[in-house]
């Protein structure tokens, strides 16, 4: 019998987070609004990418509008920069290795923004 892995990619197999909280007060900054430390990101993220946005807007701020303002920004830093400092968590390589070696099939289902 087959058996199947299917890792969450940001936040399980690879460390994110400082690329996301780079290119998002990136876009924050360009649009005149304040930006955050890189560690206040770790509860901003989950739920894809425009609740990021609104999180990181400003109380007062965060309208539909905007969040589409903020993304379009981002999205021309990010995609430049999504891999900056994006890292597997330690141990990650070594146990998708051992897993593919013991015959499981493994997969990766994410909600992460695709050109």
């Amino acid at each position: 019998m087959k058996k199947l892995i299917i890792f969450d990619l940001d936040g399980t197999l690879l460390n994110t987070i400082a690329d996301l909280a780079h290119s998002t007060n990136h876009a924050l900054q360009t649009l005149g609004y304040p930006t955050h430390e890189v560690a206040s990101y770790n509860f901003m993220v989950g739920n894809g990418i425009n609740k990021l946005f609104e999180r990181a807007l400003p109380e007062g701020e965060k309208t539909e509008e905007n969040v589409l303002r903020v993304r379009k920004e981002f999205l021309l830093h990010y995609d430049r920069h999504n891999a900056d400092e994006s890292r597997p968590y330690p141990g990650i390589p070594e146990l998708l290795e051992t897993l593919q070696h013991k015959g499981y099939k493994l997969a990766v289902a994410s909600n992460k923004y695709q050109a």
